[in-house]
Order: C-alpha cells, then sequence, then structure tokens
C-alpha cells in the first residue's frame, strides 16, 4: 500500500459503472443488470434472468492515483449435471485502456442446473476480496471488468488513494443486441467478447445486450433499446429463434418489424445495423428446437444437435438461411424510408472457411480463437472507412 495515501473506501453507485442498466441494492451491496427492473418484471423465463444479471460488457470505470485496489464480491458460478466444471469467471483489471492484472474470485453461490430435469437450484456460499497491486503510482483511468458469464454481486471498493468517477465516455456509444455468441459464450475473458474486442477496435464504448439464449424479439428488450443512450446500434437476430423453435414465418416477420419500430422510437437517426447469424451448419437449413448431446459427455464436452426436420421449412418453420433472406429482404424494404439502417450477413463474420479451421467446439458456440476473428472482422466491417457504424 502506498504509505502516502489515505485507505479509503467508494461506494459502487451508478457513476462509477458502465454498460448497466440497473444497480439493484443486495445485502451484500450491488447486483448490476443489464435490463432495467420494469422489463425483469415483465420476463418469467428463468433462462433470461440469470443471462441478464451477467454482466457481460459491465465495468467499473474511475480515476485515481492508487497503486492498489481491493473489491468484495459475491459471485454465482453455474455447475451443470453431468457436465466438467466451469471455469472461474475472470476480472480484467485496465489502466489507461491497456490490460494490465487479471483476477478470479472463490468461494460464492452455486447455481446447480439439470438441464435434462429443466431445474436450478442455488446454494450460497461466501463472498471473496480481489486485490490488485503494483498499479502505476500516478493518476489513471482504471477499468475492472466483471466476468461476462458470472453473475456478480459488488461489495465495497477500497483503494489507497481517493477515486473519482471518469467524466463521460469520452467516445460514441456502441449498443448491440444478440444471443449467446455476443454475450461471450467461451470467450476467455470479459474484454476478449467478440463485441469487447471489435469496441476496442473500433474506438467505441460498448453497452453489451447479448443475452445468452435470450435474443428472441422480446418486446421489453426493443424498448430498453429505446430508452438506452447509443450513437451507434446493431441487433444480431437468428440463432436464438431457430433453436428454441420460438416462431414460424408469419411471426418473425412482424416481429422483426416491431423490434426495429421500437427502437427507431428512441433513435430515429442513429446508424442501425441488422446482423444475421454466422455460420451454425446444423441449424443452417434444419430447424429447432435444438438439444443437448450428452453422447461425449465422459470426455468432457457436451454436444448440441438440431431436432427439427428440414422439410416442416414448407410450414413456415424457421431456419437460419431462411431468417437470412428474410433479414435482408426486411432491411431492404425500410431502408427505402430509413437511410440508417444496413445488413450484415453473420457469414462475413464467421463463415465455412472459419468453420473449417475454427469449428464450433459444441457444434453451437465458437471458441476464444473464434471470438477474435469475429470481434476483427466486425470492426473492419461495421467500424472501419465506409462501414455502417464507422464513428
Amino acid at each position: 500500500m502506498n504509505p502516502t495515501h489515505d485507505w479509503s473506501t467508494t461506494p459502487v453507485t451508478t457513476n462509477l459503472v458502465r454498460g448497466a442498466a440497473d444497480l439493484e441494492q443486495t445485502p451484500h451491496g450491488v447486483l448490476p443488470h443489464r435490463l432495467p427492473a420494469w422489463a425483469r418484471a415483465q420476463n418469467t423465463d428463468g433462462q433470461l434472468a440469470m443471462v441478464e444479471s451477467q454482466p457481460s460488457g459491465v465495468r467499473l470505470a474511475f480515476r485515481t492515483g492508487a497503486t492498489t485496489v481491493e473489491l468484495d464480491v459475491l459471485p454465482t458460478k453455474r455447475d451443470y449435471v453431468g457436465a466438467p466444471p466451469r471455469p472461474d469467471g475472470v476480472y480484467e483489471l485496465l489502466v489507461d485502456g491497456r490490460p494490465a492484472r487479471r483476477a478470479t474470485a472463490t468461494g460464492g453461490n452455486t447455481l446447480t442446473i439439470d438441464m435434462l430435469a429443466g431445474t436450478a437450484e442455488t446454494t450460497p456460499g461466501p463472498a471473496d476480496t480481489l486485490r490488485f497491486e503494483g498499479l502505476p503510482d500516478r493518476v489513471k483511468d482504471i477499468e475492472i471488468w466483471l466476468p461476462h458469464n458470472e453473475t456478480t454481486e459488488l461489495g465495497a471498493l477500497r483503494t489507497d488513494a481517493p477515486v473519482e468517477p471518469v467524466p463521460g465516455p469520452g467516445r460514441k456509444v456502441w449498443l448491440h443486441h444478440g444471443s449467446s455468441i455476443s454475450h461471450g459464450s467461451d470467450a476467455a475473458g470479459p474484454t476478449t467478447t467478440w463485441p469487447a474486442l471489435a469496441a476496442s477496435r473500433g474506438g467505441v464504448d460498448l453497452v453489451n445486450l447479448g443475452l445468452g439464449g435470450s435474443a428472441l424479439l422480446d418486446p421489453f428488450t426493443a424498448r430498453t433499446m429505446r430508452d438506452t443512450p447509443a450513437d451507434l446500434i446493431s441487433v444480431k437476430l437468428g440463432i436464438n429463434i431457430v433453436n428454441s423453435d420460438l416462431m414460424r414465418l408469419r411471426a418473425f416477420t412482424p416481429a422483426v418489424h416491431g423490434f426495429l419500430d421500437t427502437i427507431r422510437e428512441g433513435h430515429p437517426t442513429a446508424p442501425l445495423l441488422v446482423v444475421s447469424s454466422i455460420l451454425c451448419p446444423i441449424h443452417e437449413d434444419t430447424p429447432g428446437p435444438c438439444a443437448p448431446d450428452f453422447s461425449e459427455v465422459s470426455s468432457g464436452r457436451i454436444l448440441f444437435r438440431a431436432m427439427g426436420d428440414p422439410a416442416e421449412r414448407a410450414a413456415g418453420k424457421l431456419t437460419l438461411n431462411v431468417i437470412r433472406e428474410e433479414l435482408a429482404r426486411i432491411v431492404i424494404q425500410r431502408a427505402a424510408r430509413d437511410p440508417h439502417l444496413f445488413y450484415l450477413d453473420g457469414r462475413e463474420l464467421y463463415g465455412e472457411a472459419d468453420f473449417a479451421k475454427l469449428p464450433l467446439p459444441d457444434q453451437l458456440h465458437p471458441d476464444a480463437a473464434a471470438h477474435h476473428r469475429i470481434g476483427e472482422r466486425f470492426a473492419e466491417l461495421a467500424f472501419g472507412p465506409g462501414g455502417p457504424l464507422a464513428p
């Protein structure tokens, strides 16, 4: 600890937190949510309740001369029955935008999920204290990115020098919505999910509404996006609608229009990019639902397989190719009166050649290397010169 400075405790409040819609007060401190309380009240899905509380893209941001930072955390770790243990969530500390320290938390609550039985049970556990030492002895901007896939309650923030908020994001705000792939799926850490990588390369400030299993055109998600301050917006649609077998083409088309209409109520002229799914061979031409396959669990793998019948496309069941074609058609139709609306085929981010070199380990989610590839390509195609979201 720096002996020339006083040890101080700073409450975690909204002026220190970025990427969250709401901070819920808990007995342990605050719990960041990526959907506001009114939207959560309209949801009855346990999957969405879990993933919106996982703080993908959420980080503490403050300015300080401290050389030591402590943060009390209470994580909720997931344990899937029949599956190998999941790695602990990673906390990443950045100094002036550059990675400086990584940490994991021990203890915490455990959420045990039985995918076959459809049950989930939480076992309470103790909080932990993260300690980041040896930071540069000068005034600097610090960000602590929370684990993208592990619900985390935040307790006391302690430093050996005073803390003040960083004034404003200083960059254009990019609001993104998508599935578990946008959420971060199997990325190596919170700053290396593909949206975080793309935001860093594109020089924009990320608000990530990637919601694992839950990019389902929910009206409350559209209203959340409508009400969230943003300069640049993207929505990545397709895979969850197919693998949940949620709707048919008849319902899909007006639902997309309604989702975009709602976003436009709050952001009438912001660049808005509609992105279709990356390549996912099991669902390219085969409808959902998608189900876990435990045939290789003894070797530490859970796979996914498509349960639908390709012949059911004639009855309006959705596949990724059907959705891509319809999204492109919708964007062309709307762009005639909305010149700030654009479309990107997700296979430009990850296509057949990428699948050959970096296959989806579980047939559904990209691995850490593929997240890097997707993030780099999105940054180039969307934020690069002439891109639809070029800041």
